[in-house]
């Protein structure tokens, strides 16, 4: 194959196919596709052959590599947000010996969906969701600490879901 082959024209992989896939879904549970289109683009996506043919399929969409990444580092202190705050899609808190407390309850969040990521070594993590809100903490290993959650683990239409990912060591 030439090395000047338009992308247009290249075989996807079944990989590239499910990368699509995964965003279209993600624009459907952000309400920027109905229903209908989320079936047409899935179909489309799934049959695509070319490069051009996944192109397509997402056009008007957003781009997943603007995805709004945070990461907060601390050796020893307190990680702490609390009042009005930018809540970014994915925040990454990494903390040797200290804490985190992430208060979300007076900020507004743009996302329909966020995901906080933790590595906790020595420390423990507090977030205190907005009224309404639910929390998936199923992704968080720990050595000899705990998780607690006080609210429903299951997503629901028009509220902040927090999926909670990461390791907690001692905390």
């Amino acid at each position: 194959m030439p090395r000047d082959m338009p992308k247009q024209v290249v075989r996807v992989s079944d990989g590239d196919r499910e990368r699509i896939v995964q965003r279209i879904q993600r624009a459907f549970t952000e309400g920027r596709l109905t229903s209908e289109e989320l079936d047409a683009r899935l179909e489309r996506a799934l049959t695509a052959t070319s490069g051009g043919d996944l192109m397509s399929v997402v056009a008007g969409l957003p781009d997943d590599l603007t995805e709004d990444v945070v990461q907060l580092q601390s050796g020893s202190g307190r990680i702490k947000r609390v009042g009005e705050w930018p809540v970014p899609r994915v925040l990454r808190i990494d903390s040797k010996y200290g804490g985190a407390l992430l208060d979300l309850s007076q900020t507004t969040v743009d996302y329909p969906e966020i995901e906080i990521e933790l590595r906790l070594q020595y420390g423990s993590a507090t977030i205190v969701l907005p009224s309404g809100a639910t929390v998936n903490a199923d992704g968080v290993r720990t050595e000899w600490g705990g998780v607690t959650c006080k609210v429903p683990g299951r997503a629901r239409p028009g509220r902040l879901h927090v999926r909670v990912t990461g390791e907690l060591a001692y905390g």
